[in-house]
């Protein structure tokens, strides 16, 4: 039977189908097909696909004998999947419970369920979780020689666009909605670019960067953060090229000053309050990709308004792309601004 279906690479094919969740148009009825290096993700609404998505039809078996939580419970949870662990948001203890229990019952491969117990919070933006059920039986390797059964019940590989990170939810920050727009950004790096990531984290920006041939240094104030960057570029065959700082990148700055090709910014709460550590990190000729969160009525404006603040008149500012990453609240927007700073003066040669 003909389909309505994304088509992605197989490298991208995780990122792609959380992506597809996210937006409600993943279709579980079907099953996915792959040919070669493409893979056919089914959805149930072509106009409801992200912008950023090719859709096609294809002929797609439906998924016969497979058990859903919501074959077991009667309805759909809302559930969320980082590597093999899967989170619910529930602040009804029983309720978070038996969708814990669904889960590991269903034909749904889970080594955990870990519910939200705290928004995020403090300096690292780490938040706290209840664990609500662990497979015991789950003994699969987790990659690159990692057991599961060897990894703590908030602990897990997550692979995104060709490319796996091990990382702990209790002790780090990560979210895999943003796998899109990670990958958007790394798209433009070109070989032997030299490139700063502010806030770095276990490395969803920086080792898929060095892996296209950028000179990274990764900067981030949590310490077990940058432990899992620097092993995330070893597992990612890139230790050579990222070299991951645990500290303050106001502090660290002055050790690379004026030399940046292009810099992370992704901090969207308090990203401003390092414009100018920024620019004082900013080569001649340096692309920021600078995020923020504002009101949908006026979302750019005011990020813009900052970086010229920061960066003029010793450089002048292009906006190359305003970006829309998400819907952040009600009528609040994560966003991005592309921008390039050209220093004046300067006789470099545009990335």
């Amino acid at each position: 039977m003909q389909v309505p279906c994304v088509v992605v690479d197989r490298t991208a094919g995780e990122a792609a189908r959380t992506a597809l969740a996210e937006a409600g148009v993943l279709d579980d009825d079907h099953e996915i097909d792959v040919n070669d290096e493409t893979l056919y993700l089914p959805v149930t609404d072509p106009d409801g696909v992200p912008a950023e998505f090719e859709t096609t039809r294809r002929d797609l078996p439906a998924r016969e004998g497979v058990t859903t939580p919501a074959d077991l419970l009667g309805f759909d949870p809302s559930l969320e999947r980082i590597g093999d662990l899967v989170i619910v948001d529930e602040d009804d203890a029983d309720r978070a419970s038996e969708i814990a229990d669904a889960v590991l019952d269903a034909d749904l491969p889970a080594r955990a369920v870990l519910n939200r117990a705290s928004k995020i919070k403090g300096e690292c933006r780490v938040r706290d979780w209840d664990v609500l059920a662990v497979d015991d039986a789950a003994t699969g390797d987790a990659a690159d020689g990692v057991a599961a059964s060897d990894l703590s019940p908030t602990e897990t590989v997550h692979r995104e666009y060709g490319h796996e990170f091990l990382l702990d939810l209790d002790a780090v920050y990560f979210s895999p909605r943003l796998a899109t727009e990670r990958h958007r950004v790394v798209e433009q790096i070109d070989s032997g670019e030299q490139v700063v990531d502010m806030f770095a984290g276990v490395g969803p920006f920086a080792i898929p960067a060095a892996s296209r041939g950028a000179d990274v240094v990764a900067v981030d104030l949590n310490e077990t953060a940058v432990e899992y960057c620097r092993e995330n570029a070893r597992r990612n065959g890139v230790a050579e090229s990222v070299t991951a700082i645990a500290g303050d990148v106001r502090e660290v700055a002055a050790d690379y000053a004026d030399w940046a090709d292009r810099l992370v910014m992704n901090l969207p709460h308090s990203a401003g309050d390092f414009l100018d550590t920024a620019v004082a990190l900013a080569g001649d000729d340096c692309v920021i990709h600078y995020y923020d969160i504002q009101h949908e009525d006026d979302p750019f404006e005011p990020g813009i308004e900052a970086i010229r603040a920061a960066a003029e008149p010793t450089y002048d500012v292009t906006v190359e792309t305003e970006h829309m990453v998400r819907s952040y609240a009600p009528h609040e927007l994560n966003v991005c601004l592309d921008v390039r700073l050209t220093r004046k003066g300067s006789s470099s040669v545009s990335l």
